[in-house]
């Protein structure tokens, strides 16, 4: 969609989430609601998320920034002058929370806000309530199929992948905890699954986040459980929560089935960055 609109016209950068991609049903509406507005939107696949294995040996995980930052110096450089508004829906809303905390007062000036659907601040939690249980045998089988096979394909396409990664687990891994020691820790330099969430959850850079920032969540999402939000008195006055008693994971469905169904969030997410842009236009 970023084509439709004219040069110099607000851009929408979207994250998407676990094994999600530009496909995906929240990236669409996301960019939809842009569009809408008049303003150029586009989503970042991350590494073996486009329908193609990567070349390099590291997929993407949740706290892996660098892709992020690599395109937003790209935008950057095609179009200096244009506002950018970054939307991250599950793990994408962790990458994008991370990324602005790390950068801290130099996140690029043309960034004028940020929303997170659904993010897993602290990914230990997370981690835990999905690797027993109902969530076990229904989320993680869903997610893990999909990235064992991933870890097959790249071990025959290269023989050196074996090396680097605890093949074996890979390949049988039931929960995250065993695929994340066989392989996430391994391949990005983490000592193991606990270091990895540790260090790859946004929690901790909240509080480093320059820019306007919405967090949307839901108390009833079965991947993030409450313990794993933040405490919205910790935060600073910038970073707004929205913690609503329903609304699943990256769900928030609104209007009456089957005639108009449509997402809250997303539509609130455009219409958050849409006053950011407004109120920044306003004082310019």
């Amino acid at each position: 969609m970023d084509g439709q609109a004219s040069p110099g016209a607000p851009r929408l950068l979207v994250l998407h989430g676990l094994e999600g991609s530009s496909r995906s049903h929240y990236a669409a509406g996301l960019m939809r609601h842009a569009a809408a507005r008049g303003w150029r939107a586009l989503t970042l696949n991350f590494r073996s998320c486009s329908g193609e294995l990567n070349r390099r040996p590291q997929f993407y995980h949740s706290g892996h920034t660098d892709d992020l930052d690599h395109v937003v110096g790209l935008l950057l450089e095609r179009d200096a002058d244009a506002p950018i508004g970054v939307v991250g829906v599950s793990l994408g809303g962790n990458v994008l929370l991370k990324w602005l905390g790390e950068r801290e007062l130099d996140a690029p000036k043309q960034v004028v806000g940020a929303v997170a659907i659904s993010a897993p601040f602290h990914l230990v939690p997370c981690a835990r309530v999905l690797d027993r249980g109902f969530r076990k045998y229904v989320y993680t089988a869903s997610f893990l199929t999909y990235m064992r096979d991933k870890v097959r394909r790249k071990a025959e396409r290269d023989p050196n992948f074996a090396i680097l990664v605890d093949l074996e687990l890979g390949l049988r891994a039931r929960t995250f905890g065993e695929y994340d020691r066989a392989v996430t820790a391994r391949l990005h330099g983490f000592a193991d699954e606990h270091d990895y969430w540790v260090r790859a959850s946004s929690g901790p850079y909240l509080r480093r986040i320059h820019r306007p920032t919405l967090l949307i969540s839901a108390l009833d999402d079965p991947l993030v459980p409450p313990d794993a939000l933040p405490d919205p008195s910790t935060l600073p006055p910038w970073v707004r929560t929205e913690f609503t008693p329903r609304g699943g994971h990256a769900g928030f469905i609104d209007g009456r089935w089957p005639w108009r169904v449509d997402s809250w969030a997303e539509r609130h997410a455009v219409e958050f960055l849409g006053a950011v842009l407004a109120e920044r236009r306003g004082v310019g």
